[in-house]
């Protein structure tokens, strides 16, 4: 799905709606989808663009839209505090400063924390299982550079795998009828296997070089990827970015929310077929205990048939050799490298050094413009997809051992096994809210609902706070600025609880007008401008939000050499 263009912005409207989708053969089965039945469009980005998506609720629960992985402001990041309200339109924009990598979005809400957290309908899992999840795609200067395979469904294969399980009348079995929370496994997992939506599908390519964008979208489920003739394939791109070169192996872990881009080499296979396999019968306990086992979790299946016919006109016919520069953070950037911030990811209950997850709570707050290094522990006998959001990091060590080729590069998720140490190391140097928080969690969708997750803030002791005015205009509209001081250019971000004309005018500090902004009538949500002061002079400026009926409001920006 690419953008529209208006007011400048690239443009993308979503809207989470109800379905029904056929997946055994002459049954209906109710489900969720953006702008569909089941999944939704994949969105194309650019890296530099400025981008508006607006996503609209008609699923009759609140939800709310994570854009997983993408480098965002708090208030963009369609965490559970930026909830939709069911008929309601929440608008995100900002810059794209991602690299080009595969992304994803999906809902983030958090229900109440009670016994019966992961049935209610406004809980991650379940608005996820129901099928409210996409693929995004960020390109930039880099990927256009490189020769590699680049025709939407040609040559280049969103690959979103998930799996589920049916009543016998074709519904979403989400748990049996006898499922006991106290003593059965909380985890939504099946044995129907779907990719894009589809069980046992058939993918149709030329025999020569194909890239496969995975997506691990499963609630819980961790596949061990490979071929049926155990051929060799390369894996391009992890989580948030490109790896310096292709990495070849054989088999491929993925945990929930990890994706990874492969190249896959065909040249040879005209008229043959090759099949996409989970080789599980290997995992033994390595990331699920026996007593959360189910048959799959310890067995080989197929997900996808490749039947590979004449080569394309445009074939990419061999393997690059270098792919990206990958600039290693080093710990000495980090201000903690000798005490490390530390998570421990705890079972029985489920929660994050000890605490389960509380919206009203804070649990860690960080200096913008520091790099920190964050040390996970799991002393449990399940593995965890630790997420970190706001932006990439990257793998330090895994049990004081440097990481395998593969996770050299930018990662948003890690996979940390039973007993095992992972040290990660992340820069946090764009943008800063003391209020609006990220979150941190188990991307387990069934741990995350019941409580692995905690919130963390990103603070800029410099911050302009805005003077003091109406209550009125107050009410009706909130503003943050970033960054704040700046050099060049800062955005503004207003959100409005009311339809309203605005004007925003920028004054230098002897009250003199530099520029109008904004002139126009603005809809309910968050709306984001620019303001260039590259040709001004550095100093103090004041910015001033015009509202109908005599109200202002007004706040300080400074601009720095």
């Amino acid at each position: 799905m690419e953008g529209t263009v208006q007011n400048g912005m690239m443009t993308y409207d979503l809207t989470a709606q109800l379905g029904t989708k056929e997946f055994l053969p002459g049954l209906q089965t109710d489900t969720w989808g953006y702008n569909g039945d089941f999944l939704g469009p994949t969105l194309m980005l650019r890296k530099g663009d400025q981008v508006m998506l607006r996503v609209t609720n008609d699923i009759g629960f609140t939800t709310t839209t994570h854009w997983h992985g993408m480098h965002v402001p708090a208030i963009m990041d369609g965490g559970p505090h930026q909830r939709i309200e069911p008929g309601e339109t929440w608008t995100a924009s900002f810059e794209v400063l991602n690299r080009a990598a595969t992304y994803w979005y999906h809902p983030h809400p958090h229900a109440m924390l009670t016994q019966g957290v992961i049935f209610d309908p406004e809980g991650t899992g379940y608005q996820v299982y129901q099928g409210l999840a996409g693929m995004m795609i960020v390109e930039d200067d880099t990927s256009d550079t490189l020769p590699l395979p680049r025709s939407y469904g040609l040559d280049d294969i969103p690959i979103i795998l998930q799996d589920r399980r049916f009543n016998v009348d074709g519904s979403l079995l989400h748990f049996p009828s006898d499922f006991n929370p106290a003593t059965d496994p909380a985890l939504r997992k099946g044995g129907n296997f779907l990719v894009n939506g589809v069980e046992a599908p058939i993918l149709d390519v030329g025999a020569q070089v194909i890239r496969l964008r995975i997506l691990n979208a499963s609630n819980a489920r961790v596949y061990n990827l490979g071929f049926s003739d155990n051929r060799t394939f390369y894996q391009v791109v992890s989580d948030g970015g490109f790896l310096a070169a292709p990495v070849a192996m054989s088999r491929l872990i993925m945990a929930p929310a990890e994706r990874a881009e492969i190249l896959l080499d065909l040249g040879l296979d005209e008229g043959q077929t090759v099949t996409l396999r989970s080789f599980n019968g290997g995992n033994g306990s390595t990331f699920v205990p026996r007593p959360l086992q189910d048959a799959w979790d310890t067995s080989d299946f197929d997900l996808l048939e490749i039947q590979v016919g004449s080569p394309t006109n445009d074939a990419v016919l061999t393997l690059p050799g270098n792919l990206a520069s990958v600039v290693r953070i080093t710990e000495s950037e980090s201000v903690n490298v000798e005490s490390p911030r530390l998570f421990e990811l705890n079972a029985n209950p489920f929660g994050i050094n000890g605490k389960r997850m509380d919206m009203s709570i804070i649990d860690q707050r960080i200096r913008l413009g520091d790099t920190e290094v964050w040390e996970i522990t799991n002393p449990n006998t399940q593995a965890h997809p630790f997420h970190v959001h706001g932006d990439s990091f990257q793998i330090l060590t895994r049990d004081g051992a440097p990481p395998p080729e593969h996770e050299l590069g930018w990662k948003d998720v890690v996979l940390v096994r039973p007993n095992e140490t992972v040290r990660i190391i992340k820069r946090f140097h764009d943008y800063a809210d003391p209020v609006n928080p990220y979150m941190f969690h188990c991307h387990i969708l069934e741990h995350e609902d019941v409580g692995m997750m905690g919130q963390f803030v990103v603070e800029d002791s410099q911050t302009t706070t805005i003077e003091e005015e109406p209550d009125s205009a107050k009410a009706a509209l909130d503003v943050k600025t970033y960054p704040n001081p700046f050099n060049n250019t800062t955005t503004i971000l207003f959100t409005l609880l009311e339809s309203s004309h605005i004007r925003l005018t920028v004054y230098d500090a002897l009250g003199r007008k530099v520029e109008q902004v904004v002139d126009g009538r603005y809809g309910i949500g968050t709306h984001s401008v620019n303001f260039n002061a590259e040709s001004l002079p550095a100093g103090l400026y004041v910015y001033r939000f015009d509202l109908p009926n005599g109200r202002s409001l007004t706040g300080k920006l400074v601009h720095i050499d």
